[in-house]
């Protein structure tokens, strides 16, 4: 066997594609007029589509249509069912009791199953003497919520029990003792779960009431039909006998004793008068004056909740209905802040928590008023709920309560907010009662105001009001909760003079109390918008007191707001300042401190690691290179739980050398600290596969600097690590084959630039690689094939007179001028080939899947024929794999057509000796 003399020079010259300049850049938008453009795909077929081709009104179009998708989305969520279910959700959640509830005599619909438990007697006697009107009655019983619920459950089942068994009378009787239980709001912090258990009975009656009606409509006794109701059916479709039936029911519960129940009852079944009224809504006022005669708050309260909610059954319903129950709502939360205020005892609490109570009835209700009211109606709705437009009308008969005020503020439409943002401030300041935080609806204004752009002199306006009402807060909590709704307008409107009166204020509040969890959460919120607004890092570290003021927060709100900065100072490009690099660097140090104190999952981890990695790897000193390295063992004492931070701290390390070789300004023991810095970091990557990479990465660097001894060593470190890995790992490595077939590649290919160590064989290295590779059987021959083709690569490489790449160093000489003429260093080179091509035929030939046995003959066939010249013995080497690879693979295999070609080319013309020879030209032509 004979290597093949290879010019490569000659090869790149004529395989080369030819290359032409081009004009325009091939990413830049193609004239309009260009004949060679390619057509923008239908988007409205499966075709690919190719995002730099899509023109602008393309993308308009899929924006609109993605809009209209999220407004059918939005609308399909807000239809009445659904809000309802959500809401009723929410209530139970806000509202919810873990603790045993008191029961009074009416409720004995619910001790008829469930688990009830006697009260201890001591416990009994202390709450009949804080309220003995409660407990006047013997027997007093309780029950957990959960038994509670499961009672509802029963009884909703007993419900359809009974109406399924042609007993209504039973049903609306049960019904009937479930709508009593709202009669009694004596452990009234339950009576939200109590309406939402009990509307969910009234619900189920009210349904079943319905289709019986509307089926009496449309069929006959004997099920014949009818005729089909429409949607917008009138009471003229209706037949006498299903009139008769509608009748019937509202009688009977038009005789019911106490009024709320008889209320409930007729609001359950509120959508029946449809079929005897064209309209329906009449009832809605008779309801509301009969609303006015329950007493009790609460109650009351609530059933103007249920009733919001089921008038929106009706076809055409008004909102006058709306108006009147929250204008009653509102005089009695004026008459419960109003009431006589007593020191002793818990009065003024109960007062509090029963406002908290009636609060969604009025959330609810306001929602129902403005999502039904067009803007021409606004005014008049306004003026309706006591709010006019002149002082005496604005502030109305009653004041106007801080709870009111704020879902009042949330449903208005943010022209109108825009428009009367003074108007709306002096109601704020009017209404400062224990309802509602008044510094929420301060806030709640600055975020409405934000929804639009404002005209300039009312943002100042409110902005100078609001500003002065927040300064008199000592608070840190209200005093951010105000002024974070402000900061939009604040920073979008330039009024630097307000965001340094913020600063000061958020400071000396800080410095003077301990910083609570939701105080934490507004800060943060105040940092983000903060670093959302500017562009320049620079100029938000020059705001007064930004350090100081974060400093003092902690906890995850800290690490949002780092990670906030790190990942405006990644977008930033390179970070070349120093004092910005050292400001930086304390940020990441806080960011790597909470997650060593926190167990964050892998995911944040992982992203907070790489976030920390890359504001490392943007760090640039310029030609202060020894800075820099500085900086590199900097962060790897700080930040040494980050295992992906060691790979980028070498990969920085041999930037470095490669830097300073180009500026010039190499200097040896620079290059030496900058290697030995790598070479102490590599060991501490938990990866072996990257170890091995990075240590070969390093020889390369320093093999570039003319420090070969040093380049031995590290090859040396990668081979006895490719080792530890192979021998301890074992069958555990083969989802990383192609890692470590890659690096068996990149270091053969490096290999060619080494100078040989003239103590050790030149193959040294690569008999050290087959022989491990030959040692494990977890190793696929697919895998031994390609590391073989790589050696015989190296080899044949190394046996040119001119290496087909070197060391871009003057001092190091490659083995083309080291072992010139050497003949010991050509037949070392021949004999190991020999071992290699033999082991490599033996391997093809053990594979036992056949696919793959044909493309691994022809991937050695390629090598053999490119390292060799094919002469008698090669020529039956390639005659063997080929005839391997046609027995394995088709005829029209493209891969084996090119194989063969290529082989063709490679022949030489055959002479008359060749001609006797068993194996000759002709018959390897068409191999």
């Amino acid at each position: 066997m004979e290597f093949r003399p290879r010019n490569y020079t000659t090869e790149e010259e004529v395989y080369s594609l030819l290359r032409v300049p081009a004009d325009t850049h091939p990413l830049s938008t193609p004239p309009s007029s260009s004949q060679n453009q390619v057509d923008v795909v239908d988007p409205k077929k499966n075709d690919f589509l190719d995002p730099l081709r899509w023109s602008d009104a393309n993308v308009a179009d899929s924006i609109e249509t993605l809009q209209d998708e999220e407004n059918i989305s939005t609308a399909v969520a807000q239809l009445p069912e659904k809000e309802w279910s959500s809401f009723k959700k929410l209530l139970m959640q806000k509202f919810s009791v873990s603790k045993m509830v008191s029961l009074s005599s009416v409720s004995d619909v619910l001790m008829k199953s469930g688990k009830v438990h006697e009260k201890s007697q001591l416990s009994t006697h202390l709450e009949e003497l804080d309220d003995p009107h409660k407990f006047a009655e013997e027997g007093v019983k309780v029950i957990s919520q959960q038994e509670l619920v499961s009672r509802f459950r029963a009884l909703k089942d007993e419900i359809i029990c009974a109406w399924n068994a042609d007993d209504r009378v039973t049903s609306l009787k049960l019904s009937i003792k479930v709508a009593r239980l709202l009669m009694d709001t004596s452990a009234f912090q339950f009576y939200p779960t109590l309406f939402v258990l009990a509307t969910d009975v009234m619900d189920l009656l009210g349904n079943m009431v319905w289709e019986r009606i509307k089926r009496k409509a449309e069929f006959s006794e004997d099920g014949t039909l009818i005729c089909s109701l429409p949607e917008n059916f009138e009471a003229r479709d209706i037949c006498f006998e299903a009139k008769e039936t509608c009748n019937n029911w509202f009688c009977k519960i038009g005789s019911i004793r106490e009024l709320l129940p008889r209320i409930y009852l007729e609001l359950a079944i509120l959508p029946c008068w449809r079929f005897l009224l064209d309209r329906p809504v009449d009832n809605l006022q008779r309801l509301v004056k009969m609303m006015r005669g329950i007493a009790d708050p609460l109650a009351s309260s609530y059933c103007r909740l249920y009733m919001a909610y089921r008038a929106q059954k009706l076809p055409v319903c008004d909102i006058g209905y709306l108006i009147a129950c929250i204008y009653d709502v509102k005089i009695i939360l004026t008459r419960i802040i109003s009431a006589k205020e007593i020191t002793h005892g818990d009065f003024s609490e109960n007062r509090k928590a029963l406002v908290s109570l009636i609060e969604p009835t009025i959330e609810y209700v306001m929602k129902c008023i403005f999502k039904n009211s067009y803007q021409m109606e606004i005014e008049d709705v306004l003026k309706e709920l006591g709010l006019g437009r002149n002082q005496t009308e604005l502030y109305g008969k009653f004041p106007c309560t801080s709870v009111f005020l704020h879902h009042l503020l949330k449903e208005l439409p943010t022209g109108l907010v825009n428009s009367n943002a003074m108007v709306i401030l002096q109601l704020i300041e009017c209404s400062n009662d224990y309802s509602f935080e008044q510094c929420l609806n301060y806030r709640l204004l600055g975020f409405r105001l934000s929804e639009q752009r404002s005209q300039m002199d009312i943002v100042h306006a409110v902005v100078n009001k609001v500003i002065q009402v927040a300064s008199q807060y000592n608070s840190l909590d209200e005093f951010l909760k105000v002024v974070d709704a402000y900061m939009d307008n604040i920073l979008q409107n330039q009024m630097d003079n307000y965001l340094d009166i913020v600063l000061d204020g958020i400071l000396k509040r800080a410095n003077n109390e301990e910083i609570a969890e939701n105080v934490l959460l507004n800060l943060q919120s105040f940092f983000i918008k903060l670093l959302t607004h500017f562009n320049n890092l620079k100029d938000i570290f020059a705001l007064k007191h930004f350090f100081e003021i974060l400093d003092v927060m902690h906890g995850s709100s800290r690490s949002i707001v780092n990670v906030a900065i790190l990942n405006m100072a990644s977008r930033s490009g390179c970070i070349c300042d120093p004092t910005m690099i050292k400001l930086l660097f304390e940020v990441s140090q806080a960011l790597h401190d909470s997650i060593k104190l926190s167990n964050m999952r892998d995911d944040d981890y992982q992203q907070l690691a790489r976030l920390i990695s890359r504001f490392v790897n943007m760090v640039d000193y310029g030609p202060h290179v020894e800075h820099h390295l500085t900086f590199l063992v900097e962060c790897r004492g700080a930040f040494g739980s980050i295992n992906e931070l060691k790979e980028t701290l070498v990969h920085a390390s041999n930037c470095l050398v490669i830097k300073a070789i180009k500026g010039g300004k190499e200097h040896l023991s620079f290059v030496k600290s900058c290697i030995a810095f790598s070479e102490v970091t590599i060991p501490s990557v938990p990866a072996h596969i990257r170890q091995m990479n990075l240590y070969l990465e390093t020889a390369e660097i320093a093999l570039l600097s003319g420090l070969v001894s040093h380049s031995d060593g590290l090859i040396e470190s990668a081979i006895s690590c490719f080792q530890d890995l192979v021998l301890t790992d074992g069958s555990r490595l083969l989802n990383d084959v192609d890692g470590i077939l890659s690096f068996i590649q990149k270091l053969c290919s490096f290999l060619v630039l080494v100078p040989g160590n003239l103590e050790q064989e030149v193959t040294y290295i690569p008999k050290s690689i087959l022989s491990l590779i030959n040692s494990q059987l977890w190793i696929t021959r697919r895998m031994q094939t390609r590391v073989l083709c790589s050696i015989l690569s190296l080899l044949a490489s190394l046996s040119q007179n001119k290496l087909p790449y070197r060391a871009n160093h003057e001092e190091i000489l490659g083995n083309d001028t080291l072992f010139f003429g050497d003949p010991t260093y050509s037949e070392e080179l021949l004999s190991f080939s020999t071992c290699v091509v033999q082991t490599l035929v033996s391997c093809i030939l053990q594979e036992p899947s056949q696919a793959i046995r044909g493309s691994m003959a022809l991937e050695a066939c390629n090598c053999v024929a490119s390292s060799f010249r094919l002469n008698h013995e090669v020529l039956l080497i390639c005659s063997k794999l080929m005839e391997t690879a046609k027995l394995s693979l088709k005829s029209n295999d493209k891969y084996l057509q090119a194989t063969m070609n290529f082989v063709d080319e490679l022949l030489p013309p055959a002479s008359p000796e060749d001609k006797g020879s068993s194996v000759d030209n002709r018959h390897i032509k068409g191999l």
